[in-house]
């Protein structure tokens, strides 16, 4: 058995795509498989809390949105608790929490609903600031990208959140912060995600 194992060879790396849509987000290219869709609204109906819409693009090293990239998200509810078997109970019936958002082929845009979550718990018991937890990928990249979004209008939150606060420079923590503005009455965040160059997100080893 060792002598056999002597011989194997590690396995080539791969980047997501361009099948990644087809495998993961089929309504996107209009393959309807699934019975619901895990990206666009993200909380359900019941959810309480203010109703958000985020929305960006992923840009690259050459100031040029990703056009094939997909972006998954983990998020708290209102009250800052997940969708968790940890947690049953605790949340709206329908929140999950968790979806998918892939970019436009054509404007490279990406976008979701969902609500605004609340402060969430973490180690030590000290509070985070309300975030989403964001999971990158698409061609060029071999292993997935982790990074946060952090909301504009917290800025106490934000300023004793203990993650960004890991980030020594002021304009790399500015680069998790995503502004508020009211479109038709909806209050958005504009998150742009930069992989390389000036203005890089910064990324988490996960």
């Amino acid at each position: 058995m060792s002598q056999k194992l002597d011989y194997l060879r590690e396995t080539a790396s791969q980047t997501a795509g361009p099948y990644v849509h087809i495998g993961l987000a089929p309504l996107a290219t209009g393959i309807e498989i699934f019975d619901h869709d895990l990206g666009l609204d993200i909380a359900g109906p019941n959810a309480k809390g203010e109703r958000i819409r985020v929305e960006g693009r992923i840009i690259d090293g050459m100031d040029t949105p990703l056009r094939d990239a997909l972006i998954e998200v983990w998020q708290a509810n209102a009250a800052g608790i997940y969708a968790h078997p940890e947690h049953e109970g605790e949340v709206e019936e329908g929140f999950r929490g968790w979806g998918r958002s892939v970019t436009d082929f054509q404007s490279g845009e990406w976008r979701f609903d969902t609500v605004k979550p609340g402060a969430v718990m973490g180690r030590h018991g000290r509070p985070m600031a309300p975030h989403l937890n964001l999971w990158i990928v698409a061609r060029g990249i071999n292993i997935g990208l982790h990074t946060r979004m952090y909301f504009g209008d917290e800025d106490a939150a934000n300023a004793d959140d203990p993650v960004l606060n890991l980030i020594e420079w002021e304009g790399r923590r500015k680069t998790l912060v995503a502004p508020r503005e009211v479109r038709d009455g909806m209050p958005v965040y504009r998150f742009d995600i930069r992989l390389q160059g000036e203005g890089e997100t910064v990324f988490f080893d996960v």
